[in-house]
């Protein structure tokens, strides 16, 4: 099953993709989708429904993040082996944490807004993991219990600002749309194998990023399990699982992005994202 919001920003409302790609509005039966509706008796009801007796969205409706009311992004850096040759850092012994401010969030084909004093704006290509239920000191074997779901995220970061002067992560990572994802979440029992997917990030055309989620050096149910044990998960919680090489940082000379460039992004079995980035406006 795969979920979605849609309709103008901050007024979304729920649907479902159907198995021809058509939007389904799911207003009638839920009021959103977020925390109290990912849960698995909510989902099995969802699941029995016939897409085709719900009524059919403009395909031009603009699509929303797919999960309302994100209460965190819990995000996991230098999670693939290559990704972290390329950065210059060593494998790391366990996950490494940083958030991003929910405010960051925005829909899938939504505009990145470059900040005013960026000089190192970046992308990342991600899975992320959708939590479906309340999680704490889960043990590996039953982590993926927790989990409602998968989305693309696009990871941007501003460079300077994440290591440059006091070398902030979260400060690098949270600007207003910085966490542009969707298009939809897809349901476990669709993905129920997280570790073989393809993704893939091109800038204006050209392929940036090409990898595989089996390569990541800490797989969905450790991150959600080793997560669990240093924080509370909630439901709606989203965790971006790192990407692959070939961000712009990487490149040499590295290679950032500027107004006008367009990011695309997708990801095996459940969707693609497009961002064109875009000054701020001025205050």
């Amino acid at each position: 099953m795969k979920l979605l919001r849609f309709g103008p920003a901050g007024a979304e409302k729920p649907g479902m993709m159907d198995s021809t790609g058509a939007i389904r509005d799911l207003s009638s039966v839920i009021d959103d989708v977020n925390g109290a509706t990912l849960g698995a008796a909510q989902l099995a009801k969802l699941a029995a429904l016939d897409p085709a007796s719900l009524p059919e969205i403009d395909s031009a409706t603009r699509l929303g993040p797919p999960v309302g009311n994100v209460g965190k992004v819990v995000c996991v850096g230098l999670n693939y082996s290559d990704h972290a040759e390329e950065a210059g850092q060593p494998i790391p012994a366990e996950p490494v944490l940083f958030m991003k401010a929910p405010s960051a969030i925005c829909g899938p084909n939504d505009d990145v807004v470059k900040p005013r004093d960026s000089t190192k704006l970046d992308w990342e290509v991600e899975l992320g993991i959708v939590i479906g239920k309340h999680a704490s000191y889960v043990s590996e074997e039953e982590a993926l219990d927790y989990v409602a779901g998968y989305t693309v995220v696009n990871d941007v970061s501003e460079r300077a600002f994440q290591t440059e002067g006091t070398g902030q992560w979260t400060k690098g990572k949270s600007h207003d749309t910085f966490c542009p994802f969707g298009p939809v979440v897809v349901t476990t029992d669709e993905i129920t194998d997280p570790q073989t997917l393809d993704v893939w990030l091109d800038v204006d055309g050209e392929r940036m990023q090409t990898g595989n989620t089996r390569t990541m050096i800490f797989t969905v149910k450790t991150i959600v399990s080793y997560i669990s044990r240093h924080m509370s998960l909630q439901p709606g919680d989203i965790i971006p699982t790192g990407t692959p090489p070939g961000v712009g940082l990487g490149f040499k000379p590295p290679k950032f992005l500027n107004e006008g460039n367009v990011v695309t992004l997708g990801i095996e079995g459940i969707g693609d994202l497009r961002n064109k980035i875009v000054a701020m406006p001025p205050a």
